[in-house]
């Protein structure tokens, strides 16, 4: 009888670990392909330069689905303006054709070419703001969504980094 007396709450034990092993991964839904894709293209070019990936947030990915949808309902698919917003941002617009996530961040970080970091400056006449926020070593968290403007077809994307960057004067990586 000892023996039973052990094992029984020893099993109990053990179930109770599996079921919340269990639960755990069911929770951990497996990302969209959209969403893997923009997470890689992402964290491509951050190892480029020696960043650790961002983790995808589901959180901000709602956070920018719904404004993208807002943005194309309410405000005929017009650039959000973010800049009161409490995460960092990149936006693009694309006319009248398919823009696949890569697309969306390989437009984003092609700025790179205008980026020194050596003196953290951008070429005259260039802009570097997408490519640093792709890149910012403190943004540890990513969402992004899309939407395909009726009218005419185009597309815009929004991602929301958390916690933002792109900080006057100081550096990206």
């Amino acid at each position: 009888m000892g023996q039973h007396a052990l094992s029984v709450p020893l099993l109990a034990v053990a179930l109770a670990i599996c079921y919340t092993l269990i639960s755990a991964s069911a929770a951990e839904a497996p990302l969209s392909a959209a969403a893997t894709e923009y997470l890689q293209a992402h964290n491509q070019a951050r190892a480029a330069v020696g960043v650790p990936p961002l983790k995808w947030s589901e959180s901000l990915a709602n956070a920018t689905s719904r404004l993208v949808r807002y943005q194309r309902d309410k405000m005929g698919c017009n650039f959000a303006n973010l800049i009161s917003g409490k995460y960092g941002w990149n936006q693009l617009w694309a006319s009248g054709q398919v823009v696949t996530p890569t697309m969306v961040v390989d437009a984003w970080v092609k700025e790179k070419e205008f980026y020194n970091h050596t003196d953290n400056t951008c070429v005259p006449n260039h802009q570097c703001g997408v490519y640093t926020q792709v890149v910012w070593r403190k943004s540890l968290e990513l969402g992004c969504a899309q939407a395909t403007c009726t009218k005419d077809q185009s597309r815009l994307s929004i991602c929301f980094y958390n916690p933002p960057g792109n900080y006057v004067g100081e550096s990206p990586y």
